[in-house]
């Protein structure tokens, strides 16, 4: 009985704990939203405690053995209650805590991402004009046209009674004039040094590349020769090497010749082959000189004869080759030919028949010995037709005019 009662006791007791709690909840609720959401956890977890300790009270009244196990069962429902508390709370902390060094980081990464972007897009934008500047402008048009943005930051200087602010102004205008001039200058200066370096794989060694004629030779013609598939053939087979055929008449084409015109051979080959070459065709030595690939000008991946580099008056030079009109800079002034083409063996005999050079000697003759004032006006009636057959053919006519230019004399002398 007296158990029974110290039991109810207890209850009423706890009741009353725990209600007070609760109407400090409810008190504060609409207060501090913070305090409420942060206290309703430990007020749930306060009744099962109270509970359990009045569990234990009323065991400590009916016996030392059921008050220790009451007594462990509290601690140990306490314990699990505020690990778990804890363990929430860190966890929450941690999110936080991630979430706002995630946010911290991304936003102190976007300046830096916009920085490196817009000096990229700069770096892209003004490679962009240089490298149009580059193809669009010559070194001397580029020069030229940025003269006054080189000398303006020398130009002018504030005036002596401007204000600090003016004065910082310009200070500050002519600094960021100042940098762009200077790059400028770097930019023609590199341009200057790589175009000259380029000069040398791309330009003719010399401007002048054969010396001053002879005064006694001035109204000399200038007769120049291409030499591979125009006077002879060099041909290459595993079996045998290299083989080099001279082209039929070339002989009698340079004895003849050699009276009336200087003879320079321009070849695009090495000098390393062309001057053995030369040394075995031309025994007699009616060559005078020999032009290899160093004289040449390379333009759009081939190497082009410049005539125009010889040192000789343009209206007395005549350029011979198979492949005139594709390897001379000056066509005004070439003559083409059938190129000469032959392995030895299955075009022998063909090779044989060839008479194109043999062809020439009567119109080149011609030239020589008339003399015109300007040979690429004589060349400009022929409308790039065979030479030779075109001169024959108008000799022919001039012949027959001739003949009937005398019949009709001595008919009106009757």
């Amino acid at each position: 009985m007296a158990s029974a009662m110290f039991r109810a006791r207890i209850l009423s007791h706890v009741s009353r704990i725990k209600n007070p709690n609760r109407r400090f909840l409810n008190s504060n609720a609409g207060k501090d939203p913070a305090i409420s959401t942060q206290s309703s956890p430990i007020a749930d977890q306060a009744a099962p405690a109270a509970a359990s300790t009045a569990t234990a009270a009323a065991a400590a009244a009916e016996g030392p053995a059921a008050a220790a196990q009451a007594s462990e069962a509290v601690s140990a429902g306490a314990a699990a209650q505020a690990s778990e508390a804890v363990s929430a709370g860190v966890a929450a902390l941690a999110s936080e805590a991630a979430s706002g060094g995630a946010s911290g980081s991304g936003s102190g990464k976007k300046p830096w991402n916009f920085l490196m972007y817009s000096l990229i897009g700069a770096l892209t934008g003004a490679t962009g004009y240089v490298g149009y500047a580059t193809y669009a402008y010559s070194l001397d048009e580029v020069a030229e046209k940025t003269k006054a943005l080189r000398e303006s930051p020398y130009a002018s200087a504030p005036p002596e009674d401007a204000s600090v602010i003016e004065k910082f102004q310009f200070k500050a205008y002519s600094t960021a004039m100042t940098g762009t001039a200077k790059a400028v200058e770097l930019y023609i200066d590199l341009r200057r040094m790589i175009e000259e370096h380029l000069k040398d794989y791309t330009e003719p060694a010399s401007d002048k590349l054969l010396p001053d004629l002879h005064p006694s030779e001035q109204h000399v013609f200038t007769l120049v020769l291409d030499l591979n598939e125009t006077i002879l053939y060099s041909d290459w087979k595993r079996e045998r090497g290299w083989r080099t055929f001279k082209r039929p008449g070339i002989d009698a084409f340079l004895q003849h010749l050699g009276r009336f015109y200087e003879i320079v051979v321009y070849s695009d080959q090495m000098n390393m082959y062309v001057d053995p070459v030369v040394e075995r065709l031309d025994t007699n030595h009616f060559i005078r000189y020999r032009l290899s690939r160093t004289a040449t000008k390379y333009q759009d991946g081939k190497h082009y004869r410049d005539l125009s580099k010889l040192n000789r008056d343009p209206a007395k030079i005549l350029y011979l080759s198979a492949h005139a009109f594709e390897s001379c800079l000056q066509p005004e002034n070439a003559i083409p030919i059938k190129p000469f083409i032959t392995d030895g063996e299955s075009q022998a005999e063909e090779a044989e028949l060839d008479t194109a050079l043999l062809d020439l000697i009567p119109f080149l003759e011609y030239v020589a010995r008339v003399s015109p004032a300007d040979i690429r006006t004589v060349l400009a009636s022929y409308e790039k037709k065979d030479v030779a057959k075109e001169f024959l053919e108008r000799s022919k006519e001039y012949q027959k005019r001739m003949q009937e230019q005398r019949h009709g004399f001595r008919l009106w002398g009757r």
